[in-house]
């Protein structure tokens, strides 16, 4: 297991500059190569087209969280004071949008630094380990890239955003970013559907093709924690009412601390949409576990059968998020 610097403070009030600090993402790993896996899909009793999922012939690691406004603003900093593909969102900053993770840039092109809130010791904590949100596609592709680079400084170019894990090369069509594929040698990456099912899923009993259907160790539907608490099959979705209101409305990642999947990863059902490689119906790349927001089936998100959310790879959405694997 790796140990997670999850965020750090930032110098904030003499507008001096904001060095990048290491960005070191907590993974658990996830064994039993050579599991079967099983469908998912309309044929399993929900939604979306159906596929075999979860079977994984290798052991690799999963990031334990879901990547963070606060690792993410490390990301910009390192490598967007020239924000050239687009890496930031103004609806990050919950002044321009109330949905935000909360990261705030300032200064002109060429010199941008990125704060998460206003920089201070009680903002950060506030705000730095709660998912990021507004990301494409195509974002976390560059922080896969920037991972497997070793987290260089400078320039978005092929020593730091562009080349790694996936070669972009200034990929930022729909067309371009769907073509896109993990390369032979890649490290860190976006948990590929079956990565991401098995770490979600799979009971971690051996190379067998048994599945929960929730990713809380469970057969049965998530609370979401409200206002109970965290029972030990516990989700910030929405049920009637929200696990968190405004102006956060996302927990911090690992916040429902009993209610781990069967690898021990957190917040897989629920907090944020995660992005993963799939393609789905030839023109979006896939999503999975649900998120904190009014979907019209939101327990059904939350299943591993539920296969039909997925969004164009330039969009940014306010609910979804990502995870990253490392791989053999």
């Amino acid at each position: 297991m790796k140990v997670i610097g999850m965020f750090l403070v930032a110098c904030v009030l003499g507008g001096c500059p904001v060095a990048p600090q290491a960005v070191v993402i907590e993974t658990v790993p996830v064994g039993n190569p050579g599991n079967a896996g099983e469908l998912s899909g309309s044929g399993a009793g929900a939604y979306g087209p159906d596929r075999i999922c979860g079977a994984v012939d290798y052991v690799f690691n999963i990031s334990k969280y879901e990547v963070t406004a606060g690792q993410y603003t490390e990301f910009l900093n390192a490598v967007a004071a020239t924000d050239t593909y687009g890496l930031y969102s103004m609806n990050m900053d919950t002044a321009v949008h109330a949905w935000g993770c909360n990261i705030k840039r300032s200064g002109t092109s060429g010199n941008y630094t990125y704060t998460v809130g206003d920089g201070s010791a009680t903002d950060v904590a506030d705000w730095g380990n709660r998912p990021v949100n507004y990301v494409s596609w195509g974002d976390a592709a560059r922080f896969a890239n920037w991972l497997h680079n070793g987290q260089a400084t400078g320039a978005q170019g092929p020593n730091t955003t562009e080349d790694g894990s996936y070669y972009l090369n200034g990929a930022t069509s729909d067309a371009a970013l769907l073509a896109v594929v993990r390369k032979p040698g890649a490290t860190w990456v976006i948990s590929s559907e079956d990565e991401w099912y098995k770490a979600a899923y799979h009971k971690n009993d051996g190379v067998t093709g048994d599945y929960w259907d929730y990713p809380t160790r469970t057969n049965a539907v998530p609370d979401n924690g409200n206002p109970g608490g965290d029972t030990g099959n516990s989700a910030n979705y929405y049920d009637g009412d929200w696990t968190i209101g405004s102006p956060y409305w996302r927990t911090n990642v690992g916040f429902f601390g009993q209610s781990s999947s069967p690898y021990g990863t957190f917040d897989q059902g629920g907090n944020v949409w995660e992005w993963n490689e799939a393609i789905l119906y030839g023109s979006s790349r896939g999503m999975r576990g649900g998120a904190f927001g009014r979907d019209d089936f939101p327990t059904y998100a939350l299943l591993a059968s539920y296969r039909d959310y997925y969004g164009i790879p330039t969009d940014e959405y306010n609910n979804v998020g990502f995870r990253v694997s490392e791989v053999p």
